[in-house]
């Protein structure tokens, strides 16, 4: 861990703001109003474009997204007499988002209202699920032109300035909270720090059933720009490889904390995490044993990370986070009364996808399911809309299997 500096934001203040004073009462005013807590768990779908890959094949957009957190899938059926038909799907979840949506509307609807408990002492994470190339890396890491990333348009670097602007607040100013960042990433099964070369780190229980990522480099910061730097340089040596999706796919999980300290001890954390693609089994049977396995491992995890959520939702006493490495070292974050979980699950709207699509969509309502509603429909404002089930009764993953 990296010590802390001396001169650890000592003064978040804008001097050069116009009407500072008229700001600061503003500001001071606001704090004392009570704010409504948002939701333990936010399960969002966000739709991404056609690509250009897409519209080039001249696929058929199969998501359409009415509004007020319902998505509708219109998954194209034949007859054995070869008449075609759809099956149209209806899915509702907290928020629902289409194609024209910004990296800062989805922000402010999922990672932003989770930025405030970290300052409370709480636990936050941000998950952004999805197939292979449905735009979660655009989502967190930021706007893609060509290979080029602007890695200040992601939730990432969002939830970063977010963070500073609090510090900034009269009633956080005084706490002396110092804010770290840790990146790292998991690919299969293994934990490497992307700030520090990508060492491989050991993951130990104490005594206190308390885990720890032994060697974790935190990285001090003292302005957004800073955790920039961060994001691009962790980013940079990822590991990604082809996929049936993407020509360059990230193949693992990666971790971005952004870490509140109070004199060296933890007072908050927020985890944005990027999971891995999910893929199906029949989409790389054709690939080599490394890749198989892969995959496995990615699927195992996913499936892993679903059960946590869901006896987390359901205040169960055991929450099974031994079952993978990703939810093994995001532990703290299941726990305590004070934490946030939100998943933004990405789909892709192309008729090709659908199959992928589907499952995405099912995995997303399994884990909504937890706050209270039956099992396949979801219940808002009185109505019920009842969801397909089929063929997705089984949860069990296979070497090369797809959770969901």
């Amino acid at each position: 861990m990296s010590h802390k500096s001396d001169d650890c934001l000592k003064n978040f203040g804008d001097t050069g703001r116009p009407n500072k004073q008229f700001y600061q009462m503003i500001e001071e005013y606001r704090e004392t109003l009570e704010k409504v807590k948002p939701h333990r768990i936010c399960v969002c779908v966000r739709k991404r474009p056609l690509n250009k890959k897409e519209l080039a094949k001249k696929e058929i957009d199969v998501v359409t997204i009415p509004g007020n957190g319902a998505l509708l899938l219109h998954e194209p059926k034949q007859k054995v007499d070869l008449t075609k038909y759809l099956e149209n799907q209806t899915f509702h979840f907290d928020y629902s988002f289409d194609e024209d949506a910004t990296n800062d509307l989805v922000y402010r609807f999922t990672a932003k209202p989770l930025v405030k408990t970290i300052f409370e002492g709480g636990m936050a994470t941000c998950f952004a699920y999805g197939q292979t190339g449905s735009g979660k890396t655009h989502t967190m890491g930021g706007d893609f032109s060509g290979k080029s990333q602007n890695s200040s348009k992601g939730i990432y670097a969002l939830a970063a300035q977010d963070v500073f602007t609090l510090l900034r607040q009269k009633r956080y100013a005084d706490m002396d909270l110092c804010p770290y960042v840790t990146f790292f990433e998991i690919y299969n099964g293994k934990v490497f720090d992307l700030l520090n070369k990508k060492a491989k780190l050991r993951v130990l229980e104490d005594e206190k059933q308390q885990v720890n990522v032994v060697g974790l480099y935190e990285v001090p910061v003292s302005s957004v720009d800073d955790v920039i730097k961060m994001i691009e340089k962790g980013s940079a040596c990822r590991t990604s490889g082809q996929t049936f999706a993407n020509a360059s796919s990230s193949r693992s999980h990666a971790v971005l904390q952004v870490i509140l300290r109070r004199r060296n001890f933890l007072h908050g954390k927020f985890s944005l995490v990027d999971l891995a693609g999910n893929e199906r089994g029949t989409d790389v049977s054709n690939n080599d044993r490394h890749t198989i396995v892969e995959t496995a491992e990615i699927n195992r995890s996913l499936l892993a990370l679903k059960e946590c959520i869901r006896s987390l939702g359901q205040n169960s006493e055991h929450i099974p986070f031994r079952m993978s490495k990703l939810t093994q070292v995001l532990r703290d974050s299941f726990i305590g009364e004070n934490s946030r979980t939100c998943m933004i699950a990405m789909i892709s709207p192309g008729m090709n996808s659908c199959e992928y699509t589907l499952n995405t969509l099912r995995y997303a309502n399994r884990v909504k399911e937890l706050n209270g509603v039956s099992k396949g429909a979801s219940v808002e404002n009185g109505t019920k809309l009842e969801l397909s089930e089929e063929g997705s009764s089984s949860e069990e993953v296979s070497e090369s299997g797809c959770a969901y």
